[in-house]
C-alpha cells in the first residue's frame, strides 16, 4: 500500500521505514528537510511542502499525522483535510486526548473524510521490535488500512498463545486491535500510559529501597549494601516481576549503578493527568496512578511549601526540629 507519512521524528521515522522494509511506499513530510533527505535516502518518497506532500498521494490518500500533541497536530490535520477529498483518510498515530479525535471525526463527517486514531506503543524500539497497536475507526476503514497496521504489528513473534483464546479476535494476538470508533484507539493508550506511570513508580521505588537499605537509620546488623543491578538483572530470570520496563532498568543500572546522568526531574506527558481525569469522571477509584502521577509532580521541586507546612506542623506538636 501507498501512505504519507508526516512528522518523521523518533517514531515517525521508524514506521516509515519499517513499512518500506515489507514493500509498503511511503511519501514522506517534515519541517526538518534533513529527516525528509534521510527517509528519501532509505527509499521514500520526499515532499518539500505540504502541498507537494497531498499531491504526491494516490486517490483515496492516507496521510499519518505523527507529531505532537496539541498546536501542531491540530493545525497539521486542519491544513491536510482542507487539500483532501471525499473518500481519503486522515490517521493521528500521535498521543492526542481521545476527546480531540471525537470532535474532529465529526467535523470531518460531513466532507466525506475518514479519522482514524491509533495509539502507538514502541517508542525507539519500534523498527525492530514492531509496534502495538490501539485503534479506533469505522471497521471499514479499518479493513481497508489492516496491510499497514499488520506490517507495523510485532506479529506473534515468540510469545506464548494466551489459552483459552479459541474464538477470540486475532489481531490483538498480532499486536494490533480495533478498539472502537473515533477516540477509542487514543482512550485505550490513554489508560496503558496511565497504567505504565504505575508501574513505572513501582520500580522506582523498590528499587530506592533496596538502594536505601544500607541506611545509618538502620540497625548496623540490618544494614545491607544490596547490588541493585545485579537484582534487576537476577529478577529479569524467571521473576513474576519481569518485564520490558525491569528490561529498560537493568541495562541502564548496568551502565551505572548510581544512575548518575540523571537529575531525577521527570516529565508527564499528558496521559497520566488525562487518565485520572477519566477515573474521576467515571467515579472509578484510582489511588496507585494518582500517587504515580504526582510523584512526578514532586520529582520537580525541592523544599516545597507543603514541606515547610509540614515541619511546621511536627515542630509545633511535637518540638521536632529540621535536621540542618
Amino acid at each position: 500500500m501507498q501512505l504519507g507519512m508526516i512528522g518523521l521524528g523518533r517514531m515517525g521515522g521508524n514506521m516509515a521505514r519499517r513499512l518500506m522494509q515489507a514493500g509498503h511506499t511511503c511519501v514522506v513530510y517534515d519541517r526538518a528537510q534533513a529527516a525528509v533527505d534521510a527517509l528519501v535516502k532509505d527509499g521514500a518518497v520526499g515532499a518539500a511542502s505540504l502541498d507537494e506532500f497531498i499531491g504526491k498521494l494516490t486517490k483515496p490518500r492516507a496521510a499519518w499525522v505523527m507529531l505532537p500533541a496539541g498546536a501542531i497536530t491540530e493545525t497539521t490535520i486542519a491544513e491536510i483535510a482542507a487539500k483532501m477529498e471525499p473518500g481519503d483518510i486522515i490517521i493521528d498515530g500521535g498521543n492526542t486526548k481521545y476527546t480531540d479525535d471525537v470532535r474532529r471525526s465529526q467535523e470531518l463527517l460531513p466532507k466525506g473524510i475518514h479519522y482514524v486514531d491509533v495509539g502507538t506503543s514502541g517508542g525507539i524500539w519500534g523498527l525492530e521490535r514492531g509496534y502495538c497497536l490501539m485503534i479506533g475507526a469505522p471497521e471499514p476503514v479499518f479493513k481497508q488500512l489492516e496491510p499497514l497496521f499488520a506490517t507495523l504489528a510485532p506479529g506473534k513473534g515468540d510469545i506464548p498463545v494466551t489459552p483459552h483464546r479459541e474464538g477470540h479476535n486475532p489481531t490483538s494476538e498480532l499486536g494490533y486491535l480495533l478498539c472502537g470508533p473515533a477516540g477509542a484507539g487514543h482512550f485505550v493508550k490513554m489508560i496503558h500510559n496511565g497504567i505504565e506511570y504505575g508501574l513505572m513508580q513501582a520500580y522506582a521505588e523498590g528499587f530506592d529501597i533496596l538502594r536505601g537499605a544500607s541506611s545509618a537509620e538502620r540497625a548496623p546488623e540490618l544494614q545491607f549494601k544490596l547490588p541493585v543491578d545485579e537484582i534487576a538483572e537476577v529478577w529479569r530470570r524467571g521473576s513474576v516481576v519481569s518485564s520490558w520496563l525491569l528490561d529498560l532498568t537493568a541495562t541502564a543500572l548496568a551502565q551505572d549503578r548510581d544512575l548518575s546522568n540523571y537529575t531525577g526531574f521527570v516529565e508527564d506527558s499528558g496521559e497520566g493527568r488525562w487518565t485520572i481525569m477519566a477515573a474521576i469522571e467515571s467515579s472509578v477509584p484510582a489511588a496507585v496512578l494518582s500517587a504515580s502521577l504526582y510523584a512526578r509532580f514532586r520529582s520537580r521541586e525541592q523544599g516545597t511549601f507543603a514541606d515547610k507546612m509540614l515541619s511546621a506542623m511536627r515542630a509545633g506538636f511535637g518540638g521536632h526540629q529540621e535536621k540542618k
